[in-house]
């Protein structure tokens, strides 16, 4: 297996947040001298004027980031305004924040089933969400807010203008848990014959 491209990955998935080198010994099950290596032979194929990315060590992690001098292009991709379209994702991730806020990217992960970093990223480029401060959770996550941008976007005055959801309509009915439970027997059962 290409260790490089399993650290690439991991480094891919944690975002923003990153990782230490403690964690990604413990996930790959990798030494720490070896880990050291793996993150040089990546970094130092990153530095290629090729690539578009880098991995930086900041507040004590690895992650990917993106290069400095690349920034100009960056900022038109956020500030233009064809690309202010909001896509299915990124509503989804700014409801969730909405009903919840303040609220951190592993409960929005929890929510969608998916992870959120990027879009949080860009949401937050895009000035609809802002960091409102820690959790008290383990780790002390980032939590996450709408802005008065936000509201200005969706033409709302304050959070309270939102649409109440009525919550009764996403409750389990129990004759459908029922008729999937007997599905599943007539399938045993004509299996077992």
């Amino acid at each position: 297996m290409n260790m490089k491209g399993v650290l690439e990955g991991i480094l891919f998935v944690v975002g923003d947040e990153g990782i230490t080198l403690n964690k990604i010994c413990e996930i790959m099950n990798i030494s720490m001298e070896e880990a050291k290596n793996l993150l040089k032979e990546l970094k130092s194929a990153y530095e290629s004027n090729e690539r578009g990315l880098r991995i930086s060590y900041l507040g004590d992690a690895f992650k990917l980031t993106t290069k400095q001098e690349h920034k100009e292009y960056y900022k038109k991709l956020v500030e233009n305004p064809e690309n202010n379209l909001l896509s299915p994702s990124a509503l989804e991730v700014l409801a969730i924040v909405a009903y919840n806020q303040p609220i951190t990217r592993v409960e929005i992960d929890e929510m969608r089933g998916v992870s959120s970093s990027h879009m949080i990223r860009r949401l937050v480029a895009k000035g609809l969400l802002k960091e409102a401060g820690k959790s008290t959770m383990p780790g002390r996550p980032n939590l996450y807010k709408t802005t008065s941008d936000f509201l200005d976007y969706f033409g709302l005055a304050t959070i309270d203008d939102l649409p109440s959801i009525d919550m009764s309509k996403f409750k389990e009915d129990s004759e459908e848990k029922e008729l999937f439970t007997s599905i599943y027997k007539e399938e045993n059962t004509e299996k077992n014959e």
